[in-house]
């Protein structure tokens, strides 16, 4: 499509869109108005704005019996300060009309129906804790046609996590494990044994823990959990539990701060930050070649402007000579020009070489050109002093070498070699130790930056940087 034959959108539109999440908003409405199908939909909508939960988590913890659902559950509500939920917490809570109903069933030794097991997590849900703060659902569904009556009603999970681990570890798991009745906390003989005598004398070995019974549930859940599986494969993430349960926990929380890709516009705006050396400007060609963004040098544009001998060029001229900095106000309009431009407004950019401290980055977001990803590119000194200082041109063809990882191939093309004077051991000292003065700040003005390690392969460093810009960042949940 010819880009002159799209709408236009004001930048400041698309800014306000994608600050507050306008699209996703909208999604969210237009989700729950199917799912509940309320009478009245402009007061629903009203009431569903007012309470404001669209981010908080919503999580099922799912696995066969000994795979740490309890314990893993558990942590995420204690990291995310949301509400733990299970089957037995429903029973046990005494504000639900229908938990006695439920309790009925179980006195007669009967199974607790489906539909009122769903009735029961529908009441609790609709709690002020669970709407405000989240929820984590511990094993529940354990059938797909318990997921498919959550699905009916309205409870869709943001994220399921299904735990897995060899059944030979899940019966030897199960033989150890203890319960304490009056905090219900599980312990296991091997793993998790308390260290308050007071504890360890009151545990008792919980129902259905032998191995006859854990052989049995497990055939169970093996015969169940595909057909769930394909109830939730969208938001679906399953993890490896036979490793250190701080591993697990690790992974299943970095899946659960994850955020959908959603189908909102997006035109990359990207800010590379980083100290001599540390491979900004391969990066930002990498993004422009592979993703159509457009690659914006602040050096290089200063010194196009030199070349074309225009106006603003003739102003930058006498700091280029001295080796002073280009004043912030020539750089910015440079800057303006060129981010203002309809290939950068319909593409999107890649920035490197500005801003260098938070004033200057305080004055570009004053022009209205704010990026949507910051990448922090990190180096130790002494690889910087390696890559950079080591390098040098040909002033024939433009050809980069470098003594170590890339030597000039003839002794011809080694003599005529030119090292940039900026990159002498003592002037790269300087620049680092000037970078190393404004990062902190520039670092606490971007917040929500991405750090990179780029002493490692560019390509590596490229996978990086690519993953965060083509999905969500990850959501900063409560907690």
């Amino acid at each position: 499509m010819d880009v002159a034959a799209k709408p236009h959108i004001p930048p400041a539109m698309a800014l306000y869109a994608e600050k507050h999440g306008v699209f996703q908003l909208m999604q969210s409405m237009v989700e729950a108005l199917l799912i509940h199908q309320p009478e009245d939909p402009i007061s629903f909508m009203i009431d569903h704005l007012k309470q404001d939960s669209d981010h908080v988590p919503r999580v099922f913890v799912l696995g066969p019996p000994a795979a740490g659902k309890t314990t893993i559950a558990m942590w995420l509500c204690k990291h995310l300060n949301a509400s733990y939920l299970s089957q037995q917490k429903l029973l046990a809570n005494k504000t639900l009309v229908l938990a006695k109903e439920a309790q009925s069933y179980q006195q007669r030794q009967e199974q607790i129906p489906d539909e009122l097991w769903v009735d029961l997590l529908q009441d609790r849900l609709s709690d002020v804790d669970c709407i405000r703060e989240g929820w984590v659902l511990d094993g529940f569904p354990q059938t797909r046609k318990q997921a498919l009556l959550l699905q009916t009603s309205g409870i869709v999970p943001r994220h399921v996590v299904a735990l897995y681990a060899p059944d030979t570890v899940l019966v030897e798991r199960n033989l150890g494990k203890r319960l304490d009745p009056v905090s219900t906390e599980v312990y296991h003989t091997t793993f998790d044994w308390p260290t308050d005598p007071t504890v360890e004398q009151r545990l008792v070995q919980p129902d259905g823990c032998s191995e006859q019974a854990t052989a049995k549930r497990l055939l169970e859940y093996h015969r169940n959990i595909q057909g769930i599986f394909q109830s939730y494969r969208g938001n679906l993430r399953t993890v490896n539990a036979d490793q250190p349960c701080a591993d697990v926990f690790s992974q299943v929380l970095t899946f659960v701060e994850s955020q959908p890709r959603s189908a909102a516009p997006f035109t990359p705006r990207v800010l590379l930050c980083g100290p001599p050396g540390s491979g900004k400007s391969l990066q930002a060609a990498l993004l422009a070649q592979k993703y159509g963004l457009v690659n914006v040098g602040c050096g290089q544009l200063l010194k196009e402007a030199v070349a074309e001998k225009s106006k603003i060029g003739e102003l930058i001229k006498p700091y280029f000579e001295s080796g002073c900095p280009v004043a912030d106000n020539l750089v910015l309009k440079v800057l303006r020009e060129r981010l203002g431009k309809l290939d950068c407004a319909s593409f999107g950019w890649v920035l490197h070489g500005f801003p260098r401290d938070a004033d200057q980055a305080e004055l570009l977001r004053n022009t209205g050109f704010v990026p949507n990803r910051v990448f922090f590119l990190t180096l130790p000194v002494e690889a910087i002093l390696e890559r950079v200082s080591q390098r040098a041109t040909d002033p024939v063809t433009g050809e980069r070498y470098h003594h170590l990882y890339k030597p000039a191939p003839s002794l011809e093309l080694r003599r005529r070699l030119r090292q940039n004077p900026q990159d002498a051991a003592e002037k790269l000292e300087l620049r680092v130790d000037l970078y190393s003065r404004h990062v902190a700040d520039l670092e606490e003005f971007y917040e929500d930056a991405v750090y990179v390690n780029a002493d490692q392969d560019p390509y590596t460093v490229f996978e990086s940087i690519e993953s965060c810009v083509t999905r969500p960042l990850p959501a900063k949940l409560p907690g």
